[in-house]
């Protein structure tokens, strides 16, 4: 493996997941890394008790060869693997829930092509982050990872998209009216598991994008960015379409426009699925990640519902789910967490329960998404800064004076006593400050947006 620093290594093993751009680099991923990698994650998990590895790849040129990399790291330490060869994520979360052995899926998600990474689990789907397994394998890639004395591992290949498919559509009520539903896969992992999922259900497909590229011939896999939903909202207008649902490269989130071509808001579409759940389940806890809307604790309370506020990322919110034992998870970046999924992440489960919602009443999207449109919000703003403490102190001294309440569970969350709120937090790897704000109407998000922002870019 070409020699690197730890400073090196880090850059390339994030808080939650394995990430950077492919070459032979001190600060990129190649096979070698990656094979180090697969010997250094077997080996934790065969002090876990684990004896196989399930493995998954998207459709990025590089995936097949670093998947098999891996793989040969993980047999290198005496455990099994099972290839699933192209993937989603949440199939691979799937599989490793439904096999219960510990899990790699070779993507880089929304980034461009030229990234690849990896993302971790252990059997149950259960995340692997840096506090939980990352560091370890850090710390083994610096020291070089122990040859193991025993006999190698074997690999073998599975297909379960249509395990992973039946899965799915057994856990949402899908005896619904007839629907037409354009998507955009963004020629990700959607155009292949999208098909399967819809299989037999009441719903007339309008395809776009779904041709499996990793060079993302047509836009960026990437739905947070508006510029890349763009010709969904055509789209769905264009072929009459009850919505559209736009997926992400690794397809474990997914985005919806209305009838009209309209966004709706994550945190609509998570206030959505959490009164689905409470209907069902009455008294269940719902977790939201701090810079959801403050209408998503509000309904889930209303509902008679318990909310648990947490930080951002998908390592927190899959432990707060187990902590609490919530029935539904939500995050602002559309990722959606489901316990009857292992807890785990999955867009397409989440365009399932809006379909179902969608489908069991008579009222276009546009109309009953507008019920839990509460406030008006920016969006994250994004500014590059040197001083990101520095920067952040000052935001919250420009807002002292009208702050109700100022916590520090992510960054800095500070509420204003006219009921809206701000969050600045920084981001874990680059040197970002992160701007959210949500008030009651688009003037006033706007005011305390340039009035924050010219704190932060002073």
């Amino acid at each position: 493996m070409t020699e690197r620093t730890r400073e090196a290594i880090s850059a390339i093993i994030k808080a939650y997941d394995v990430r950077g751009v492919v070459g032979s680099g001190a600060n990129e991923v190649d096979e070698s890394f990656v094979r180090d990698t697969g010997a250094a994650f077997g080996k934790l998990m065969r002090g876990e008790g684990a004896t196989n590895v399930v493995i998954g790849h998207d459709m990025r040129e590089t995936s097949p060869q670093l998947s098999m990399a891996f793989a040969e790291g993980v047999n290198s330490q005496g455990l099994d693997t099972v290839s699933l060869g192209l993937t989603s994520t949440d199939e691979l979360y799937y599989a490793s829930g439904v096999m219960d052995c510990p899990g790699a899926m070779f993507t880089a998600s929304h980034n461009p092509a030229k990234y690849n990474g990896i993302k971790l689990c252990r059997a149950g789907a259960r995340p692997v982050g840096q506090e939980s397994g990352l560091k370890e394998i850090t710390d083994d890639l610096i020291q070089g990872v122990p040859v193991f004395e025993g006999a190698p591992g074997h690999n073998s290949r599975k297909d379960v998209l249509q395990g992973y498919a039946e899965f799915l559509r057994d856990l949402v009520p899908l005896d619904i009216r007839p629907l037409k539903v354009a998507v955009d896969a963004g020629n990700g992992m959607g155009g292949l598991t999208v098909p399967a999922v819809f299989q037999g259900l009441p719903l007339e497909l309008e395809a776009l994008y779904f041709e499996l590229d990793g060079n993302f011939p047509n836009h960026e896999a990437n739905p947070l960015d508006p510029a890349n939903l763009v010709d969904l909202q055509h789209f769905t207008v264009e072929v009459g379409a009850d919505l559209g649902i736009a997926f992400d490269g690794d397809a474990d989130r997914c985005f919806i426009v209305d009838e009209k071509g309209e966004p709706v808001s994550p945190s609509a579409i998570c206030a959505i699925i959490a009164e689905h759940y409470l209907d069902e389940q009455p008294g269940s806890t719902i977790i939201h990640n701090l810079i959801t809307s403050k209408s998503v604790p509000e309904l889930v309370q209303e509902k008679g519902g318990k909310p648990v506020r947490t930080r951002v990322g998908h390592s927190f919110i899959k432990a707060q789910m187990a902590e609490h034992g919530a029935i539904f998870g939500g995050e602002h970046s559309a990722h959606y967490y489901f316990a009857d999924f292992f807890n785990a992440d999955s867009g397409m489960l989440a365009a399932l329960h809006v379909l179902s919602t969608l489908g069991s009443q008579d009222k276009p999207l546009s109309e009953l998404a507008q019920a839990y449109n509460r406030y008006e919000a920016s969006g994250e703003i994004n500014s590059e800064v040197a001083d990101q403490q520095g920067r952040t102190a000052a935001v919250v001294e420009a807002f002292a004076d009208r702050a109700a309440s100022v916590d520090k569970l992510d960054g800095v969350t500070i509420d204003l006593n006219d009921g809206s709120w701000l969050n600045v937090r920084a981001s874990n790897t680059e040197p970002l400050l992160r701007l959210n704000v949500e008030a009651k109407t688009q003037d006033e998000v706007e005011a305390i947006v340039d009035e924050a922002l010219t704190v932060i870019r002073s």
